[in-house]
């Protein structure tokens, strides 16, 4: 998850343009790539949607919002009609998604330094720019009309000659603009052609290679997919698949994810019926499959360390089917409380919830007085989320290469205390939406160098529809431009048999 999500690669919520859904809004059809045919156009909508999102982006830019709860907030207070949420929600992301290479055409087109000017203006040149060479849906001149409006109606009458300058420049000659090619200059193509940091460009460059790193970024450009995880105590994904075609004509089911649906890249999903009546529930495919590869069974007593929203406790509680007991914990009541209300909306028992904070001890929670040590633990850690930037964009832009150590630590003491609690013989799954070596394997390791009847689980006990995706080493892997997933990491644990290890 990203830093400001507890419980790793959680879905916020569904619905809508508000948490959860804003990050796949716009959906595919409605871009184009710089360079590429202008397509068919339409009218564009009114300033508001646009105002609204040159707000949003300028609250993840100053205060360091998180862009799907600020957007959702706004979209809220706006009362704003659908198709004027849904521009709102494909400004905020796409702009997100795409800074890098609109800043770097923004400075084609300026006779100044980016940096120079107020950041409210930059902001929404940023907004004129997305729609000038990246939606098919809006004409140039309304565009840059919309923008000299934006900035007006924000009280920066003084910018509105130089904004309408550097557009209507930029809509003339933003095709001939040459981007830095992935041949001769790697790093500047991540940066400036695939949007991303320099930091993290330069970090997926060693990883995974010029030609595999701009994959990977680009695939991050993309919305992701609308997938759910049918509710196996209410129903099978058999039976629900043809209602929910009828809605979503694309539905296909997952690839790996025995109970997954994927509904294709857009809708509303929240205020579907299926949702409604709990046999539903949004999870991308890669989530599905942590839980999964927990594996738990009915009648076993299982902890979820972090569990706020729930997304993931819901899906153990189905497996268990009200023969069993979850823990779930977190250290943020108002979330918590998702995790309940998760709960009643698909209809599944035996679950409990507890505020605590996993990073201390939790031997209390076992003994006489509260029941035996658990057969199951699933450590779904806070992240740095930059397996995720499909759905939070504005990821990229808040981290530093200098938070992961930081990350890290919280990591492994989450891994000490639940540790502590497991039952000999019983499992631990250690699980991110980060594809960063310190907040994955390197957390593992350091915690198995210091208990040697720990083991990693082979590939081979791993669920045996999902063991394509477990490497030689016990590691799951899942990436954007390979399974069509968030980008995970998981592995599950087994502690020795013998009480004390």
């Amino acid at each position: 998850m990203s830093t400001g999500q507890d419980g790793g690669g959680k879905e916020r919520g569904p619905g809508g343009a508000g948490p959860g859904r804003g990050a796949g809004s716009g959906g595919r059809g409605k871009s184009r790539w710089p360079g590429r045919g202008t397509g068919t156009r339409q009218s564009a909508g009114p300033t508001a949607p646009r105002v609204i999102a040159i707000r949003v982006l300028e609250r993840v830019q100053r205060a360091g919002a998180y862009a799907d709860l600020a957007l959702h907030h706004a979209l809220v207070q706006s009362r704003m009609p659908a198709a004027d949420r849904a521009l709102a929600t494909e400004l905020v992301y796409g702009t997100l998604r795409w800074r890098g290479r609109l800043d770097y055409l923004l400075g084609r087109a300026l006779d100044r330094d980016l940096a120079k000017l107020e950041p409210l203006v930059l902001t929404a040149l940023r907004v004129g720019a997305y729609q000038l060479c990246f939606s098919d849906r809006i004409p140039d001149n309304a565009a840059v009309d919309e923008a000299v409006r934006c900035v007006r109606a924000l009280g920066l009458e003084r910018a509105t000659g130089l904004v309408n300058a550097v557009l209507r420049r930029l809509a003339r000659e933003w095709r001939e603009y040459a981007l830095p090619e992935l041949a001769s200059d790697p790093l500047a193509h991540l940066v400036q052609a695939c949007s991303l940091p320099e930091w993290l460009a330069e970090r997926w460059l060693e990883q995974y290679g010029p030609e595999q790193a701009a994959t990977l970024a680009l695939s991050m450009n993309e919305p992701a997919p609308l997938t759910v995880r049918v509710n196996r105590t209410r129903t099978t994904r058999e039976a629900i698949s043809a209602s929910l075609r009828e809605r979503f004509p694309d539905t296909t089911t997952c690839r790996w994810a025995p109970d997954g649906l994927v509904l294709g890249r857009k809708g509303d999903v929240g205020r579907d019926e299926a949702f409604l009546a709990g046999e539903i529930s949004v999870q991308d495919e890669a989530s599905q499959l942590v839980v999964h590869l927990l594996d738990p069974h009915p009648g076993e007593r299982i902890l979820d360390a972090c569990a706020a929203p729930g997304t993931k406790t819901a899906a153990i509680a189905e497996h268990l089917a009200g023969e069993g007991h979850v823990l779930a914990i977190d250290r943020h009541p108002g979330r918590l409380r998702l995790v309940g209300r998760g709960m009643r909306r698909l209809g599944l028992g035996g679950v409990a919830t507890l505020e605590r904070d996993a990073t201390k001890s939790l031997t209390d929670l076992v003994g006489e007085e509260h029941g035996p040590a658990f057969d199951r633990v699933l450590v779904d850690a806070p992240c740095s989320g930059l397996g995720a930037l499909r759905r939070n964009p504005d990821a990229r832009w808040r981290l530093r290469a200098e938070d992961l150590p930081a990350l890290a630590k919280v990591q492994r003491q989450l891994l000490e205390s639940t540790a502590a609690v497991l039952r000999p013989g019983g499992s631990l799954v250690y699980s991110t939406c980060t594809v960063t070596p310190e907040e994955n394997e390197q957390v593992v390791r350091g915690f198995l160098a210091t208990r040697a009847s720990w083991r990693i689980a082979s590939r081979d006990e791993a669920p045996e529809s999902m063991r394509e995706l477990v490497d030689d080493e016990g590691f799951m892997r899942l990436l954007p431009h390979r399974h069509d997933t968030d980008g995970f990491f998981a592995v599950r644990l087994v502690r020795g048999e013998k009480s004390g290890q």
